[in-house]
């Protein structure tokens, strides 16, 4: 019989602890933290990225462009007036328009994206304003508004300098503000109500400056309090209200009326489609101040 030595390891403890020392070996240690490989960490930034809403490129802004997902659309106006008369708004999405085809339609008169903030001019302004003034239409200028990029006065100056003037022709409407939902970032482009009401006026005060006339304000009732606090101290501008629904709805504090209505994205030809409170005379009177 063997004799086992006081203190030495018995034979049964030695296989134990050598066949444990064998399994470990085989099982492979997970480590202290579970970061991803780098490979799998690009991948999964790629696709967030990708699924990532992306803002449209400057300069293809363009009226009611943020209407539908912030207001909806609720249907086209009723019935026919007689007391308003038929309009329509373009951008250079819109390319070269059938002028033509549109005044046969019924349209009187238009209004032609010049420019957008400081740095953008339409390439189909020349077709577009000269086009619609060539068959008979009363027509006008509007600028895409971007607060966050330069003053309100700068940017009324870059419009009056590029397409945005008025003449006393008796065919020319004044100039439009377009101040609306912010298609490449903050809805209210990083202003409080209290900036964003001084930019206005900023912008207004310059126009009127340079023209002689009250610019018109295109906007939405829900954007206009939201982003001015409903502010009600421009209604000497004409209001151009944007509601894609069968009537113009509560309108912005300080306005009893409307001038305009831009009621639909959806009409023929063009599709932004527009009615002026009044007959076709109401709009020759804008036009001559």
């Amino acid at each position: 019989m063997p004799v086992h030595r006081p203190g030495s390891p018995r034979p049964r403890r030695l296989f134990l602890a050598g066949a444990l020392i064998a399994v470990c070996a085989l099982v492979p240690i997970a480590p202290a933290s579970a970061a991803q490989s780098p490979d799998a960490a690009d991948s999964a930034g790629a696709q967030a990225t990708a699924d990532a809403p992306t803002a449209p490129p400057r300069g293809t802004a363009r009226m009611g462009m943020g209407v539908v997902a912030h207001d909806g659309q609720g249907g086209l106006p009723t019935g026919t007036r007689a007391a308003q008369t038929e309009g329509v708004d373009v951008a250079s999405y819109q390319g070269n328009v059938s002028w033509t085809t549109l005044w046969n339609s019924g349209v009187r008169w238009s209004y032609n994206k010049a420019s957008e903030g400081t740095y953008y001019t339409n390439p189909y302004f020349s077709q577009q304003y000269t086009g619609s003034y060539g068959v008979g239409m009363i027509r006008g200028a509007y600028h895409f508004a971007t607060p966050d990029t330069t003053s309100g006065a700068t940017q009324a100056n870059y419009f009056v300098d590029h397409g945005g003037g008025w003449s006393a022709d008796g065919r020319t409407l004044p100039g439009t503000l377009d101040i609306e939902w912010n298609p490449y970032g903050d809805s209210c482009y990083g202003k409080t109500a209290s900036g964003m009401v001084s930019w206005i006026r900023d912008f207004l005060n310059q126009y009127k400056a340079r023209t002689g006339r009250n610019a018109v304000i295109y906007t939405s009732t829900s954007w206009w309090s939201q982003c001015t606090g409903n502010y009600a101290g421009f209604s000497a501008n004409p209001l151009w209200i944007a509601r894609y629904a069968s009537t113009a709805g509560t309108l912005p504090a300080g306005w009893s009326t409307y001038t305009m209505w831009q009621y639909t994205s959806s009409g023929p030809t063009v599709g932004d489609h527009d009615k002026f409170n009044g007959a076709l005379d109401r709009v020759q009177a804008l036009a001559k101040g």
